[in-house]
């Protein structure tokens, strides 16, 4: 099976874990095993997830020169995705703080540095496109130049716009224009998702959509087929925080699609990836393996 290249953010990742919101002022805290510092961002997550499943992937980022930095490369060894295509050409690796509470809620603070006025090198973009037949390129700036040499190149592309509002949106505009399959999430869209979803196949014609409703699960329109339905959420275990859930459904609805050009088996498997995930602290962690998705999918197909 080809490879999929995967360009995207890599980020330092705090976690601190809070009682409530809204956070009641004190000076001094101490939730003891309660903050948490991984490498994560959404290009991470989404090579981890995606490696855990088997694929065989090619991985650039921007990470910084920084003991961040160090940090991230050895991470990588530990989750064996190669650094091949790890630029560290940024004097400070982009960092997040992520507050959640026992319910589940997060709040996300993002540091980007200054990753969004730097380029990635369109010849090693080229290099690793060339070995592979799926595109995963997340809305980050230095991914942009790419939709349109993968376009030219005949290769699918996959990419998440997450919260988004408006089909003119200037900054997500040539992502969803160029997807053949688009992500997003509920949160902020100006209507019911079945009609979002409409209205962004009338405007660019994208083959699959999926948009994520968090607990209520996600809907899935495939242009072709004409097929428009929300499938539910499934609970495999206690959520603990639901950062990183939509990477998860995005990982492995992409894995899957990949894997078997079957959209409907791969929002079935995908929800319960996803579901599983959220019993995890970070957004990089409690990702299934092949064999144990495949596993708990039998089991909850039987219920």
């Amino acid at each position: 099976m080809s490879k999929i290249v995967i360009s995207g953010l890599i980020n330092i990742e705090t976690t601190l874990k809070t009682d409530q919101f809204p956070l009641i002022y004190a000076p001094v805290r101490y939730p003891f095993f309660g903050i948490r510092t991984t490498v994560s961002g959404v290009g991470y997550n989404i090579a981890k997830a995606l490696t855990r499943l088997n694929e065989s992937i090619s991985f650039l980022s921007l990470i910084g020169k920084d003991f961040a930095g160090d940090l991230v490369c050895r991470s990588l060894k530990t989750d064996n995705i190669a650094i091949e295509y790890i630029l560290a050409d940024m004097p400070e690796t982009a960092q997040s703080v992520i507050i959640y509470d026992r319910e589940g809620q997060r709040q996300i603070h993002t540091d980007l540095k200054d990753i969004q006025e730097r380029i990635y090198p369109r010849e090693r973009f080229a290099v690793a496109l060339a070995e592979s037949d799926l595109a995963i390129l997340c809305n980050i700036n230095f991914s942009r130049p790419f939709l349109q040499y993968a376009r030219q190149a005949n290769k699918t592309i996959a990419t998440d716009v997450h919260a988004i509002s408006s089909l003119e949106d200037a900054y997500n505009h040539d992502f969803m224009a160029a997807a053949h399959i688009l992500f997003m999430s509920d949160e902020l869209l100006p209507c019911v998702p079945e009609l979002w979803a409409k209205q962004i196949q009338d405007e660019f014609g994208t083959p699959i959509i999926v948009i994520g409703l968090g607990a209520a699960g996600a809907l899935l329109a495939v242009k072709d087929d004409g097929f428009m339905e929300r499938v539910p959420a499934v609970v495999t275990r206690p959520v603990v925080n639901t950062i990183g859930a939509g990477d998860a459904l995005f990982s492995a609805f992409t894995s899957i699609f990949h894997q078997t050009g079957d959209p409907y088996l791969a929002i079935n498997k995908a929800v319960i990836f996803a579901s599983y995930k959220i019993g995890s602290t970070g957004a990089a962690d409690g990702f299934l393996t092949a064999a144990g998705l495949d596993e708990l999918y039998e089991k909850v197909r039987v219920v």
